[in-house]
């Protein structure tokens, strides 16, 4: 959590390989490899995944099309071995996976996100998250624009997520009010870049009540 320009958004892109940031100095490892020295697609591959703030369109991709090439990749990247699923299993696999996020089967034949509203958009994030089963995800903002509907349902995906042990959740937000659907673990707050307090659950109320003015100085 933080107020605006703090450094949420950068610090998760930056973790997924965003070609505008370049770390200067530090170092980040996930699962036992440098991360910093892996391309995007092979942070992907590790089982890292970032659902953007403002999820992009892409002309001429088909949900279902994007969704089964990550996930045959996803699949031989953590099992080389493994049997890949044939299109029609991926398919029941897809609508199961929609059907719990309260999506038509329907949007599986658009393309990505195009004309999809923003909490289509969102759930659409969710349940790419659902289908390729990430070891870490980086939730940008994931409730800006939703209604409260539509927060539920991304919030419950979160929460079927958390059921897996192996999994494990970064969720940058300003409000608290995801957090009465979520309920984190730690709370810290970033500020200039920096993390200058954390805390329980509970302290996620404190920030909602008192905002960040305190930190200001």
């Amino acid at each position: 959590m933080g107020p605006n320009g703090s450094g949420k958004s950068t610090l998760v892109s930056t973790l997924m390989g965003h070609p505008g940031y370049t770390v200067t100095s530090g170092t980040v490892e996930f699962m036992g490899k440098d991360l910093l020295a892996l391309e995007p697609f092979e942070r992907a591959l590790t089982g890292l995944f970032l659902a953007f703030q403002y999820p992009k369109e892409i002309a001429g991709v088909t949900l279902r099309s994007f969704l089964f090439a990550a996930y045959k990749a996803q699949t031989k990247a953590r099992n080389p071995d493994a049997k890949v699923s044939s299109p029609i299993k991926f398919k029941a696999l897809l609508e199961e996976k929609m059907k719990g996020l309260k999506m038509d089967p329907s949007f599986a034949e658009r393309a990505v996100n195009q004309g999809f509203s923003g909490g289509e958009k969102k759930k659409a994030e969710v349940l790419q998250m659902h289908v390729l089963q990430p070891l870490l995800s980086l939730l940008d903002e994931t409730d800006s624009g939703l209604d409260v509907d539509a927060l539920k349902i991304v919030s419950e995906g979160v929460n079927t997520m958390r059921e897996n042990k192996d999994f494990a959740c970064l969720l940058v937000t300003h409000y608290a009010r995801i957090l009465g659907y979520i309920h984190p673990d730690h709370v810290h707050v970033m500020v200039d870049g920096k993390i200058v307090e954390s805390g329980g659950s509970e302290f996620a109320k404190k920030l909602e009540e008192e905002g960040y003015e305190k930190y200001a100085a």
